[in-house]
């Protein structure tokens, strides 16, 4: 079936959208037309993979880490209740169809009239779904504006966990990667389908929603399933070896998903989404000695395995020490400051991407990791963990945290409804 053969679902405001003027910020390109592939497992990927839109939870949080990345925050405009409803059931119809390999509205990029605009701008025409998935989330600042203005009437729904970031020790952050009323993850194995799902969204949002600040993350820096080998940073260290893995249930039930009577009935299902964006100084780490880098982690470079010794997932010894005394993993080593022993038990879903963007004025690589981490709530989990890091982390001698973000990411859709329709039903 292509895509002249189903209906898109999206109204006539979402088609003006696609047809309008033009792409909304910094979006770029969208496809249709292309052919619907069976539906694979999680633990699938590659370009025969598709997951599906409608479930109990979001996909792209527990599902199999792509390696692409395309991650948006949108501002909403000055628009009605009724038309953000409007927008979020536009972009669901259009999710659910790109995640299924299809394209955006009924006609496509080339099966429209001549003289019209295409419903789609098709540079991902023949492309299949590549294991896209898209996650929606909901910012503070759509519950109570900058101003303290309640603008679509939900201030009094805000989550108690959906809390303002605090100023972390050594944050640098840059106004151009801070905040949003709403935010869009994109994630694929090929990044012209992620990218493609961002430029078609923003096209839909035209006159309701435009692009705040976005980012493009390339090789994944954590696994979420035990199929999956455990990728490297750009400072060449195994990354995320401890997160949580979509297979171990518990763990996933207990410290990613919001339980029923936990915080807001309507978030039950759902998680929440912290992102920052994080410089690496990559020219000062590459003149650091082999030695000097693993005390800093905390781990063998080349193994993965923690300094107190055994395999890549042995677990650490915090009390081993050298025949001197001395701990073999310092006590400022990014290890010991981020692990779960050392902040009551709390734990991360991570799906973190590596990023360059250029170079700086300096010559130097605008390089590093793009961290977003799913959890059930941010006061147990998230702020603990980055308060102890920013105080004592040895590692923050070579990065800095120039953007920062939170997100509400509600429960999955079901098909006749839309994204977040617990938020407004209820």
């Amino acid at each position: 079936m292509t895509a002249n053969d189903a209906p898109s679902g999206i109204s006539r405001r979402g088609l003006l959208g696609l047809a309008g003027a033009g792409v909304v910020g910094a979006g770029v390109g969208i496809g249709v037309d292309r052919f619907v592939l069976p539906r694979e497992s999680a633990s699938s990927s590659g370009a025969s993979a598709s997951y599906p839109f409608y479930g109990e939870h979001q996909s792209g949080i527990t599902t199999a880490a792509q390696d692409r990345l395309h991650f948006a925050s949108f501002d909403v405009a000055d628009i009605s209740r009724s038309d953000l409803i409007g927008l979020l059931t536009d972009w669901t119809a259009a999710s659910a169809r790109m995640t299924q390999g299809l394209g955006v509205g009924p006609d496509g990029a080339v099966g429209g009239r001549l003289d019209a605009p295409p419903d789609d701008t098709g540079e991902a025409l023949d492309l299949p779904a590549s294991g896209l998935t898209i996650t929606f989330g909901f910012g503070p600042t759509l519950f109570t504006s900058a101003d303290g203005t309640d603008r679509f009437g939900l201030a009094n729904r805000r989550p108690a966990a959906l809390i303002d970031l605090p100023h972390f020790a050594g944050d640098a952050l840059l106004a151009d990667f801070v905040g949003g009323d709403l935010c869009i993850q994109a994630c694929s194995d090929d990044p012209q389908v992620a990218v493609h799902a961002i430029r078609n969204l923003s096209r839909i949002a035209f006159g309701r929603a435009s692009i705040r600040w976005s980012q493009l993350g390339f090789g994944r820096t954590s696994s979420t399933t035990r199929e999956q080998v455990t990728p490297r940073n750009l400072f060449g260290f195994k990354d995320g070896t401890a997160n949580v893995k979509a297979e171990d249930t518990d763990q996933v039930n207990g410290h990613v998903w919001v339980p029923d009577g936990d915080s807001a009935a309507w978030m039950t299902g759902g998680s929440y989404l912290v992102a920052r964006k994080i410089r690496m100084t990559i020219e000062t780490w590459d003149r650091t000695a082999l030695r000097e880098q693993q005390r800093v982690v905390g781990r063998d470079k080349g193994a993965g395995a923690p300094l107190s010794g055994g395999t890549e997932f042995s677990d650490p010894d915090f009390g081993k020490k050298d025949a001197t005394g001395a701990q073999l993993i310092d006590t400022d080593a990014h290890l010991r400051l981020a692990h779960p022993k050392q902040n009551n038990g709390a734990v991360l879903l991570r799906r973190g991407y590596n990023f360059v963007d250029g170079n700086d004025d300096l010559g130097r690589l605008n390089a590093g990791l793009f961290f977003l981490a799913f959890q059930r709530d941010p006061r147990t989990q998230f702020v603990p963990i980055q308060l102890s890091l920013a105080g004592h982390d040895a590692m923050n001698e070579y990065i800095r945290h120039v953007g920062s973000a939170i997100f509400a990411v509600p429960p999955g859709a079901t098909k006749g409804s839309y994204i977040g329709s617990t938020l407004f039903e209820a």
